[in-house]
């Protein structure tokens, strides 16, 4: 049984559209560590989660990249909408940029299951075994056994508006891609077209095949 490790039950229903009943939510707190990128925090994640739960797991991370902000709050959006909220990335966004205010919505989704497969991007899995092997004896046996983790990125463009809807989460009432907040959405349109929804379909994909 796949893994799936949030504590947004919201996420584990969007994945469920895409891997059927093959998935059970797992409320584990993983270490967030801080990156400039999301596929290195999705990647510590779903090894971290492996060890914890010892069965295979998929770890997402996802962030909302303003474009006149360099990316922010990007990596950073959780921290962002918990100490400032929403509607203030809104007012920063509509005080500081032009119209159209570009933005997008990226996922990183990483699946880590104690086995050895051809792992992605390359240079995150090359990179995490580098500084694994120089630290040899200093660490312990479960820091240094850096396990393949697969990659799957999704991501929708939009624009910043001021926020509308009901539905969804987080920064979505000020997400707003073809005329409609993902907020406006139901959660099947959403789910559709969503940065998280394209991550799962190409894991779905290749898990299917893995799993065959």
């Amino acid at each position: 049984m796949l893994r799936y490790v949030t504590t947004n039950e919201g996420k584990v229903r969007e994945a469920l559209d895409y891997l059927d009943d093959d998935v059970t939510q797992l409320d584990f707190d993983y270490t967030e560590i801080q990156a400039s990128e999301l596929g290195p925090i999705a990647a510590h994640g779903a090894r971290e989660a492996y060890h914890h739960a010892g069965e295979p797991v998929v770890v997402d991370d996802a962030g909302l990249f303003i474009d006149g902000f360099d990316g922010f709050p990007g990596p950073y959006s959780s921290y962002a909408e918990d100490t400032l909220g929403i509607e203030a990335v809104y007012r920063l966004a509509a005080s500081e940029l032009d119209e159209p205010r570009r933005a997008a919505f990226r996922c990183v989704l990483a699946y880590c299951d104690g086995g050895q497969f051809e792992a992605s991007p390359d240079p995150i899995d090359r990179d995490d075994r580098t500084v694994a092997a120089a630290r040899g004896a200093e660490q312990d046996e479960e820091e240094t056994d850096v396990l393949p983790v697969k990659l799957f990125e999704g991501f929708v463009n939009g624009r910043i508006v001021p926020p509308r809807g009901e539905g969804g989460f987080g920064y979505d009432p000020i997400f707003e891609h073809d005329g409609t907040t993902f907020a406006e959405m139901s959660a099947h349109e959403k789910n559709g077209i969503s940065h998280r929804g394209r991550a799962l379909a190409k894991f779905a994909a290749w898990y299917g095949e893995r799993t065959e």
